[in-house]
């Protein structure tokens, strides 16, 4: 193999998550869009954003570079089998890691807010809505990861060329589906 088929091979691999990135990224910007009264009602949570899909690609981008990991050392077999030990560990590890960072930002959110002086929402409400949006968005993300993971794997695509797009793109879309949806659930409908 010569060093353009191989970087012929690496973009035709990466193109299609890519695409699927860059589609997923400007629907979570509506979704954020269409939030405009929430993010007015409920001060500080334009702050908290960041954080939270911060969290989201942070946390479940090393949880999937661990699968992939696994994947490629054998540690994790190619079928996906519930009952997989170093699959349920690192899927509580990151389900864990989300919400105690999601909480943590809430908490600096409110605190930050307060020391420059600025309004912001209960810490009741903006840490109920942190986690929330946390569970819920865990929950589908570990799903999904898992998913595509093996499913490429299978399929002879390297799950390290998936990590990056996929979890970027999921998490912003997941994530502020489900910030809305816990917003609404915590404050209420606009």
């Amino acid at each position: 193999m010569t060093v353009a088929s191989l970087a012929r091979a690496a973009y035709r691999e990466a193109l299609g998550p890519l695409l699927v990135a860059a589609v997923g990224g400007l629907f979570a910007g509506l979704v954020l869009t269409g939030m405009e009264a929430d993010l007015e009602r409920t001060r500080g949570l334009l702050v908290l954003v960041p954080a939270l899909l911060a969290t989201r690609g942070n946390v479940f981008g090393a949880f999937a570079a661990r699968i992939a990991s696994g994947l490629h050392q054998g540690l994790v077999g190619p079928k996906l089998r519930v009952d997989d030990e170093r699959l349920q560990a690192a899927t509580a590890a990151a389900s864990s890691n989300n919400l105690l960072a999601s909480g943590f930002a809430a908490v600096l959110t409110v605190l930050a807010m307060l020391a420059l002086g600025q309004g912001v929402a209960p810490l009741w409400e903006l840490l109920a809505i942190a986690l929330i949006a946390a569970f819920l968005s865990g929950l589908a993300l570990a799903a999904v990861v898992i998913g595509v993971m093996f499913l490429g794997f299978r399929r002879g695509i390297d799950p390290d060329t998936l990590v990056g797009p996929l979890v970027t793109t999921t998490g912003d879309v997941i994530g502020i589906a489900f910030l809305l949806l816990a917003v609404r659930i915590v404050v209420g409908g606009v």
